[in-house]
């Protein structure tokens, strides 16, 4: 079985939106619900990035997202989550074939990096090809663009059922254009590139995830502790 050890892949890109008001980074919940499931589940957990760097997402520290426990945390620069994060590796640094379990939190910049961000995407391959879980939410699927079955040299993606950030709450939350302007491609746009079959819930916002086999995907920021969740049960029957 593989290791009771997790990677939480966390984007280092950045880039303004909504007109140049708000800066795009990580979205921090969507590192921190998956981070607490997996520690309280009694993995050992570490974060990485591309280039062990990360800027917060601006709306992702708005009071509709972080707020609670989760503001306690991350305003808390010793918590274990902020140390980790403040102090991440990169990617390149790490040996893949220690984890058994691989989560992709996301923000829109990971449209803008994680597509190339082969150190991360190597580790993803590794713990596929060993057995492992991979799990994504929201913008994360961006870092299967290039992430390869080693077996087959295919996609691990293709011929799989997942979810991800919808087209349309990006015309929703009216900055299309700007992603476009970036260069980025949606992540419905990346599954059906890629052969992958993409599911949504009816409500952009639902808490909703897909599980095909090791593959497990949440749609939204509201999604990333049910898919941490169902990663979880899907590696405790490996």
């Amino acid at each position: 079985m593989p290791a009771r050890k997790a990677l939480i892949s966390i984007t280092s890109a950045s880039a303004t939106l909504f007109s140049g008001k708000e800066t795009t980074g990580l979205f921090i919940i969507e590192a921190l619900h998956p981070y607490k499931a997996l520690v309280a589940a009694g993995f050992e957990v570490d974060l990485a990035s591309e280039t062990g760097s990360y800027t917060p997402d601006w709306l992702s520290q708005q009071p509709d997202f972080l707020n609670g426990e989760d503001l306690a945390t991350w305003n808390d620069l010793n918590s274990d989550f902020r140390k980790k994060l403040d102090n991440m590796p990169k990617a390149s640094e790490l040996d893949g074939s220690k984890y058994g379990l691989f989560f992709a939190s996301a923000g829109h910049a990971s449209l803008i990096d994680y597509p190339t961000a082969s150190a991360l995407q190597a580790v993803g391959e590794q713990v596929w090809a060993n057995g492992g879980v991979v799990a994504s939410v929201c913008h994360g699927p961006a870092i299967f663009t290039n992430m390869l079955d080693k077996k087959t040299g295919e996609p691990i993606v293709k011929g799989r059922k997942l979810t991800g950030f919808t087209t349309e709450a990006e015309h929703t939350m009216g900055i299309m254009s700007e992603l476009r302007g970036l260069g980025a491609e949606m992540v419905e746009e990346m599954a059906g590139r890629l052969g992958a079959k993409y599911e949504r819930s009816a409500g952009i916002w639902d808490d909703f995830h897909v599980v095909d086999e090791r593959l497990v995907t949440g749609q939204n920021p509201a999604s990333s502790t049910s898919t941490a969740k169902a990663a979880i049960e899907v590696f405790d029957k490996l």
